[in-house]
């Protein structure tokens, strides 16, 4: 009897366990409805850490001060802890999936992932470009970011890599209060079209050896150009890859001038670096794998238009370097990538908007910590934060564009999480 009445209670237990994991996430998922009453809201896998995930898709506006324009499916991914746990937003500067950020595994967090306008899934077709401006973008942030607010009421932190902590810079010069913390990874803001910090910092950064071997290699790869351009095409057909927007010619050259800046934004070995003896295979394998060829064809010239437009018009961006390889270019005859910006749409420069954002940051932005690596390349359009300022910008001196907390020495993370801590009381 006993072994009766202990089966019994067992099975209570699992029964109500159940019952009240259920509650739990119909609780979640009603909260979320009545919030986004538009959206389409959809149980995904969980991350590592988290009990619940949801996709949603927003019906966002296109423009926020004239909802009446329509509106276009936006996607982000929410995880969930705790409603009193912190949340983190990342603030992809990109198309994005659901992934864990850093900083939401360092402080135990509940995450926000949200796609950028018109970027992977988030992309309308046609895309109505006069929408897509970082004010929007943010107008979009604040919104989701005020809503769910209803529903964590901890401290809120903002978070992006690249493009994505320079919008998490953006959002926090235009709405100050929505969030605690910030922490950008590896962000530059940038001065100009062609902005000539970038140049500087390849033509001085590590020794004068191993830049000599970057210039050296630039000009084997060209001095070998049609056997090249061959190793070049018969990985395009092995990987199903079309070079009809950029033709394979056109994308050598422009790899080639990639070359110095990928080579220090992603920690390229210089005893890596091929001699000018080097087969053609070993030339164009060590390309590729430095800039990624793929960059150039069809499917990618596409997926990148919103980029481009973007850093054309508000964001600026950097030049090409042609003093190794001048004489050796038989196309490309422009230092600018407005190659690759779409051609159906006049794009007009606001030279003052970035500049806005790094006078507030630099002068005004309490709690921002930054994360660098020395040699990339986007190191160089960092922002120097006031020494009055309660902020921090932790610089990694050999770090690359995938410089993260972890790379850190103990010292250096533990003042990190000592900061982060401070701040979040």
């Amino acid at each position: 009897m006993k072994k009766v009445r202990s089966v019994l209670l067992l099975l209570f237990v699992f029964l109500s366990t159940c019952y009240s994991s259920a509650q739990t996430t119909s609780d979640l998922s009603q909260k979320l409805t009545e919030l986004f009453p538009k959206a389409e809201i959809t149980d995904i896998k969980n991350l590592e850490g988290y009990s619940e995930s949801f996709q949603i898709i927003l019906e966002e506006p296109l423009d926020h001060k004239h909802p009446d324009k329509g509106t276009f499916k936006h996607y982000i991914y929410l995880s969930h802890i705790d409603f009193n746990s912190p949340m983190v937003i990342e603030t992809h500067g990109y198309n994005t999936g659901n992934s864990k950020s850093e900083v939401s595994t360092l402080l135990n967090a509940n995450q926000v992932a949200v796609e950028y306008r018109f970027y992977g899934k988030s992309r309308p077709n046609p895309i109505p470009w006069e929408y897509l401006t970082n004010d929007q973008a943010i107008a979009d942030y604040h919104s989701i970011v005020t809503k769910l607010k209803q529903l964590y009421t901890g401290k809120w932190i903002s978070t992006g890599i690249s493009k994505g902590g320079e919008t998490a810079l953006i959002y926090k010069s235009k709405y100050p209060n929505d969030v605690d913390v910030v922490m950008p990874y590896v962000a530059p803001l940038i001065n100009s079209l062609e902005d000539p910090r970038t140049i500087q910092h390849t033509r001085t950064i590590g020794t004068a050896e191993c830049r000599a071997k970057i210039s050296t290699f630039q000009r084997a790869v060209l001095q070998n150009r049609v056997s090249v351009l061959k190793e070049f095409e018969e990985y395009a057909h092995k990987n199903k890859m079309n070079f009809t927007e950029v033709p394979f010619a056109e994308a050598l050259e422009y790899a080639v001038l990639e070359f110095p800046f990928s080579f220090w934004q992603w920690g390229g070995k210089c005893d890596t670096i091929p001699s000018e003896t080097a087969s053609a295979k070993e030339l164009f394998d060590y390309l590729n794998g430095i800039v990624g060829v793929g960059t150039y064809n069809d499917k990618m010239y596409f997926n990148y238009l919103p980029s481009y437009y973007q850093h054309l018009s508000e964001l600026g961006y950097y030049g090409f370097d042609f003093s190794a390889v001048a004489d050796l270019l038989q196309i490309v005859k422009s230092t600018s990538n407005d190659r690759f910006a779409p051609k159906e749409v006049k794009i007009r420069y606001n030279s003052k908007y970035i500049k806005k954002v790094r006078s507030y940051v630099e002068k005004k932005g309490n709690h921002i910590l930054y994360i660098y690596g020395g040699y990339d390349t986007w190191y160089s359009c960092a922002p120097t934060p006031k020494p009055k300022l309660d902020a921090l910008k932790m610089v990694l001196p050999e770090g690359s564009h995938s410089t993260r907390v972890k790379n850190f020495p103990e010292k250096e993370q533990a003042l990190i999480m000592e900061t982060l801590n401070r701040w979040l009381n």
